[in-house]
């Protein structure tokens, strides 16, 4: 399986097998790279006293399996709110931008107010441990992830329900901060909850942002997500991101919809 997605190498990073996506074997899944933009971005600048509430990732293009260099600045510093930008890049191309709002923490338990009810979400110990759809790949994202369905599955078109974890670091020798967890698992939002078939349609998304109010505490994170398609070719994937103690924040994708050009077995629209 290899010993994690990716490889310190200096200011690079090896991409190993555990990104690779389902669509093509040379090139990785949303999930891995973002984490690692916005984690290395976080770890940069640090600063104890903020919390990551939004971070936007803009899809430039697909990301190879090739050694990646990230470059980031703080955009806007500030004492309560601060934004920084990143860049990911393979060789000379740019191939994922973030945004990244960090905002200051303070004690407001007293007051605090859960924008979602918190039904009684099933835990993973009863999810189904089910496969990742066909890859054609012994290895990549769907072994380096451990994905159990308490609605829903891969194939199954409509709304989805699945807790997610990382069967692997994200960088090797590297603590696994709570943000790239909650990342890497996030840009499924739009493959598990597909109300199309995959067959003969691609719904695409050519970006990701992700809310946060807190980090997930532990190693799973469960997807609560459903995916809207209007009538012009243009859909949104809307996740409610959990963890064992509930909300954590969401997560929206807004996807490009289309009809495949040819038969195609292969992730349900993450193609880009």
């Amino acid at each position: 399986m290899g010993e994690a997605f990716y490889l310190p190498a200096g200011d690079s990073f090896v991409s190993t097998d555990l990104t690779r996506g389902p669509w093509d074997p040379q090139a990785q899944h949303g999930g891995p790279p973002a984490a690692l933009l916005a984690t290395e971005m976080d770890r940069r600048h640090p600063r104890a006293d903020v919390i990551v509430a939004r971070v936007t990732f803009e899809i430039l293009g697909s990301v190879p399996l090739q050694p990646l260099s990230i470059s980031s600045v703080v955009r806007r510093p500030g004492r309560s709110v601060e934004l920084l930008e990143g860049v990911l890049s393979a060789g000379e191309r740019d191939v994922l931008r973030a945004s990244m709002w960090r905002i200051r923490t303070r004690d407001t338990s007293a007051v605090a107010v859960l924008a979602e009810p918190d039904n009684d979400v099933p835990g993973p110990a009863v999810g189904r441990p089910l496969d990742f759809f066909p890859t054609g790949h012994e290895i990549g994202y769907h072994t380096g992830m451990d994905a159990r369905f308490v609605r829903g599955a891969f194939l199954q078109p409509g709304p989805a329900l699945t807790w997610m974890r990382m069967q692997a670091p994200l960088v090797a020798e590297m603590d696994t901060p709570p943000l790239a967890r909650v990342l890497i698992a996030a840009d499924s939002g739009n493959g598990v909850s597909g109300e199309l078939d995959y067959r003969h349609w691609l719904f695409v998304n050519p970006e990701l942002t992700v809310h946060l109010f807190r980090l997930p505490v532990g190693e799973w994170v469960c997807l609560d997500a459903r995916t809207t398609v209007g009538d012009h070719g243009v859909g949104l994937a809307d996740t409610l991101l959990r963890d064992a103690h509930g909300p954590i924040g969401r997560g929206l994708q807004s996807l490009y919809v289309t009809p495949r050009p040819s038969p195609h077995v292969g992730d349900p629209g993450s193609e880009r």
